[in-house]
């Protein structure tokens, strides 16, 4: 039998590896930056020990493409970053930013991995996963710790195991009559989705700030409008049954105008988070048995859809999407 690594790799594994790269090497950029301006020794070895990793795994993507003889992605270099830049966020911040997207890692990860079939590519997949949870672990902690975080609510622990009798329970898109209150699954879907967008909003903020290109910096103010009326639709769900939503003192963007990273990086993670917000979203909208939420949802959905797709048309028209291997066209190969 063949070594694993005498396998050629499938097309899910070049495309999954190729966006491993890209990611890695943005994290890495936004690493070496906040490591400029740590403010704690403990956040210090969590940032450092998660950039070396990073660093591991980009060197692993590259010898793999070298091994198949592919071309090396540019992702994201050492141009993409200045770290002589004034800080741009204050107080937690880069927990809060790690925190963020090990949330992000976790999800992706955890699905490369399924789409791997070659022995050592699961298990290089299977490792950043870990990775990723070890990170939300760890930036969790520092996060409650400091107050920075809010845990969600707590409800009564139930007393006897119901089941539902009334098709109202899934009903409520009549806003006039009485809405059952949120069941415990719809709430953490709120929760995380207005926790994430808090985060994703001071980073817009900071973005627009710094940005060189018009509308680049137009781009990133949509995105602050965007995460604000995100925060506060599904905000109002929860006020409703009388829950506060999340909210946090920390990590606000400072009154910095000099760029600490590329426009080209920054709208690179713009749109890795539109993703996953819209990912979040569809899976808030499917699991929810009020069908007024996944309406607001589906409601957000398209205008992060929107967004998401402006921002593609910039990222194309300014040359910074780097495009992904993809299969011959047998159209123009078969041209005579």
């Amino acid at each position: 039998m063949s070594s694993s690594n005498q396998i050629p790799i499938t097309s899910s594994e070049l495309g999954n590896l190729w966006m491993t790269y890209q990611e890695k090497t943005m994290i890495m950029r936004f690493l070496e930056y906040f490591l400029e301006y740590v403010e704690t020794d403990e956040t210090r070895q969590i940032l450092q020990s998660y950039y070396e990793r990073c660093t591991e795994s980009a060197e692993f993507v590259i010898s793999i493409f070298q091994q198949e003889g592919a071309a090396i992605p540019v992702g994201f270099t050492e141009n993409d970053v200045n770290k002589g830049a004034p800080k741009l966020f204050d107080y937690m911040y880069d927990v809060m930013y790690l925190h963020m997207m090990a949330k992000v890692g976790t999800n992706l990860y955890a699905l490369y991995s399924t789409m791997s079939y070659r022995q050592d590519l699961r298990k290089f997949f299977r490792r950043l996963t870990s990775e990723a949870q070890e990170a939300y672990d760890q930036t969790t902690n520092i996060l409650l710790e400091t107050g920075v975080l809010s845990r969600p609510p707590y409800v009564s622990m139930p007393k006897e195991v119901k089941f539902v009798k009334d098709k109202s329970y899934m009903s409520n898109l009549d806003w006039f009559s009485n809405k059952r209150s949120l069941n415990t699954i719809e709430i953490s879907l709120i929760h995380h989705s207005i926790e994430t967008n808090l985060t994703g909003m001071q980073l817009m903020i900071g973005f627009a700030q710094v940005a060189h290109n018009q509308e680049v910096r137009n781009h990133f103010i949509k995105g602050m409008e965007l995460a604000k009326k995100i925060e506060t639709s599904l905000g109002e769900f929860l006020r409703q049954d009388y829950i506060e939503p999340p909210a946090t003192h920390a990590g606000k963007a400072t009154s910095s105008t000099i760029a600490p990273f590329s426009d080209k990086l920054m709208m690179y993670n713009t749109s890795l988070l539109s993703t996953f917000g819209l990912g979040s979203n569809a899976l808030g909208g499917a699991f929810s048995l009020r069908s007024d939420l996944p309406a607001k949802m589906a409601i957000l959905a398209k205008n992060i859809f929107d967004f998401a797709k402006q921002g593609g048309k910039i990222m194309v028209k300014n040359g910074w999407m780097e495009e992904p291997p993809h299969v011959e066209d047998r159209s123009q190969l078969t041209k005579r």
